[in-house]
């Protein structure tokens, strides 16, 4: 179905009162939401009924939720600039997808109102243009270990918040007792995107050094892999190009990251893993999506590797983007 979007839809379909009153939609660059039913009710794993989703500035998962349970508006939270859209799985899966914008306004209080997974088809704000499958997603955690890549399909609780300033917008998830071979830990992960860039800076911290937390860029058909790192050898970039979004069309994606952090390079059947070394000190990295269906979007492989070179210098120069 295709909406068009104007103020007064945006604020009809979820922005809640109190963001409306700290957090003009209509001018922000940025925007970050989680959006649940509350009124309906539990049958087994499934949600049954519910009249609305009700943005909420902070949400604990219930115990009976995984995926495709139908409580959460498009699965977990969203976050976007004015150029692209993001969302995270909020369940065992744990990946992170993209939202393909055709437009400038921010889309997400949209996404998923008229039917659940109506995004998946083009619209005048575009759609979800990744398929994750079983992969990983782009920029998202997993845990590697002995050669199997370990979800967060045990998890005592897990909180999401958001948060919307002037100057970014972002998602914090704090999982707790996250329990994958032996370790049981807690983690942490912030997610923020600030206006007019493609990019989200990605913060992790586990509360007990363990091996095998990764992240990386799932796998996909007619997608060639790029690899650089920067002149002082402290940044590097791990990317793939190609005919790889669910237009099908051409999307790159990309992570930029500090060499310093990671363990070893994973190229296993369904991604390329970025594994880190053991800590409980925050972790930063960045990762991207760039749709050639964008406004004045990147259209070829020259644009987006000139685009990455571009990133890459600012790193090598400045430490943060």
């Amino acid at each position: 179905m295709k909406t068009k979007i104007t103020l007064a839809t945006l604020f009809l379909v979820g922005v809640t009162a109190v963001n409306a009153q700290k957090y003009d939609i209509k001018t922000a660059k940025t925007y970050a939401e989680i959006s649940a039913k509350t009124d309906g009710k539990w049958e087994g794993r499934k949600y049954i009924g519910g009249t609305v989703f009700k943005n909420v500035d902070r949400l604990k998962l219930a115990p009976e939720h995984t995926d495709h349970s139908f409580d959460i508006r498009y699965e977990g939270p969203g976050w976007e600039s004015n150029r692209i859209g993001y969302r995270l799985y909020l369940d065992w899966r744990n990946a992170v997808d993209i939202f393909g914008k055709k437009t400038s306004a921010n889309i997400l209080p949209l996404v998923g109102q008229d039917n659940f997974d109506s995004y998946h088809e083009m619209s005048d704000w575009g759609a979800d243009i990744l398929k994750a499958g079983k992969g990983i997603g782009i920029g998202s955690i997993d845990r590697y270990l002995n050669g199997e890549k370990l979800h967060f399909r045990e998890v005592d609780s897990t909180i999401a918040t958001v948060a919307n300033k002037t100057t970014e917008s972002g998602v914090k998830v704090n999982y707790y007792g996250w329990k994958t071979a032996s370790d049981k830990i807690d983690f942490t992960s912030v997610l923020t995107i600030k206006p007019d860039q493609l990019y989200t800076q990605h913060t992790i911290q586990a509360s007990k050094e363990i091996k095998g937390i990764c992240t990386g860029i799932v796998k996909q058909k007619n997608a060639e892999l790029l690899k650089k790192e920067s002149k002082n050898k402290k940044w590097a970039y791990l990317a793939t190009y190609g005919e790889q979004s669910l237009v099908p069309d051409k999307l790159g994606m990309a992570i930029f990251y500090q060499t310093n952090t990671i363990e070893n390079v994973e190229d296993t059947a369904l991604d390329y893993l970025l594994v880190f070394k053991p800590t409980t000190k925050a972790t930063s990295f960045y990762f991207l999506g760039a749709w050639e269906q964008e406004p004045n979007g990147i259209k070829t492989k020259e644009e987006f590797v000139k685009y990455l070179d571009q990133k890459l210098e600012v790193l090598n120069k400045k430490v943060k983007m």
